[in-house]
């Protein structure tokens, strides 16, 4: 895309080139596939178990939240894995940095819908 593009054109090609991204994610990372198929069974259970719009927003936030950080997860894999096979300090950490990245994020989503359908079931 040439830099001078603004506007429509600009979002144009910047939605095409986000979803490319969102397709090699889907093909090549067993992960994120598997959080999408998570995501999209919960997603319809977040309409029966919020009781207000709050509630619906932390639901669909948390488990955006988690297919997000997977994405950029993978990203930084994609280029580490990029600069070269041998195994390098500095390259694990990162790798370790968005695996944990990814398990907060798992986390927070587990306690959002933990906590909502405890409080939907015994409140």
């Amino acid at each position: 895309m040439k830099p001078s593009q603004t506007g429509l054109k600009h979002l144009v090609h910047s939605t095409r080139y986000s979803l490319k991204g969102l397709r090699a994610a889907f093909r090549h990372e067993a992960a994120f596939r598997q959080e999408v198929v998570l995501s999209v069974v919960l997603l319809p259970l977040a309409w029966w178990i919020a009781d207000d719009p709050i509630s619906w927003l932390m639901l669909m936030g948390s488990c955006l939240l988690v297919l997000i950080t997977e994405l950029l997860n993978s990203a930084v894999e994609s280029v580490v894995d990029r600069i070269g096979p041998e195994k390098h300090e500095l390259s694990g950490r990162a790798k370790d940095i968005g695996s944990a990245a990814v398990m907060l994020a798992l986390l927070l989503a587990g306690l959002c819908w933990g906590l909502l359908a405890w409080q939907k079931f015994f409140g």
